[in-house]
């Protein structure tokens, strides 16, 4: 673990913890006590209140937070899928706090309209199942807005090449799909994954609108649920 790592964790124990013990936080953290000590002394000296002394133990006075909470894209799709899965395992008070956890998170971003929790476009029934090679490809086309070239094959073994504007994945128990709107059929269509035979990213962007977005195809779907 980077020091830089450790620092904050050391932070983060501490403000859980109350009274924190040199030798505790050794073990929690799998370093000497001696490193400890420096760790501690080099955060009062960058101007946390802690209060303490080695042999005696410490405590970060009340009263101190730590800047907002900085993720990146995937992490922000990891904790969107966690909370999603929580949302639908039919407990209604667990539900309710994930979704209460997901509005904390939202707010301590800070860049909240770039990192949406609410928006991240993955959905998972089945966390125990593994994902295609494309799955990365496709939740960065749609973070990024770009339109994506299928080949796709169809019941009857009929291969169409599409341009598709994807905005949500699911993993369903009759396997992965994806949801977009399709140039081709000027309307919205679901593929399962493992009739695409081809999958590319080209450089071509697209705007939701009210016709085409994801909020119109989540009602359309809401609708004929």
């Amino acid at each position: 673990m980077r020091r830089s790592e450790r620092l904050f964790r050391i932070v983060n124990e501490m403000r859980s913890r109350g009274v924190s013990r040199a030798a505790d936080l050794a073990a929690h953290f799998e370093v000497s006590v001696t490193t400890i000590y420096r760790d501690i002394a080099h955060l009062q000296a960058s101007g946390l209140p802690i209060d303490g002394e080695a042999g005696i133990g410490y405590l970060l006075r009340p009263g101190f937070d730590l800047p907002n909470v900085t993720f990146t894209h995937d992490q922000v799709d990891a904790l969107a899928v966690g909370l999603s899965f929580v949302e639908r395992t039919g407990d209604p008070v667990l539900a309710t706090a994930a979704r209460e956890v997901r509005a904390k998170i939202q707010a301590s971003m800070p860049a909240p309209e770039e990192r949406k929790l609410a928006d991240a476009p993955f959905y998972s029934l089945q966390p125990k199942r593994g994902a295609s090679q494309d799955n990365r490809l496709l939740r960065e086309a749609i973070r990024n807005q770009r339109i994506v070239q299928i080949v796709y094959k169809d019941g009857q073994g009929n291969l169409t090449r599409r341009r598709l504007r994807p905005l949500v994945i699911w993993d369903l128990p009759d396997g992965w799909m994806v949801s977009g709107w399709c140039e081709l059929r000027e309307g919205f269509r679901t593929f399962r994954w493992d009739r695409i035979t081809e999958l590319t990213k080209t450089e071509d962007r697209f705007q939701e609108d009210e016709k085409t977005g994801l909020i119109a195809f989540m009602e359309r779907e809401r609708c004929h649920a």
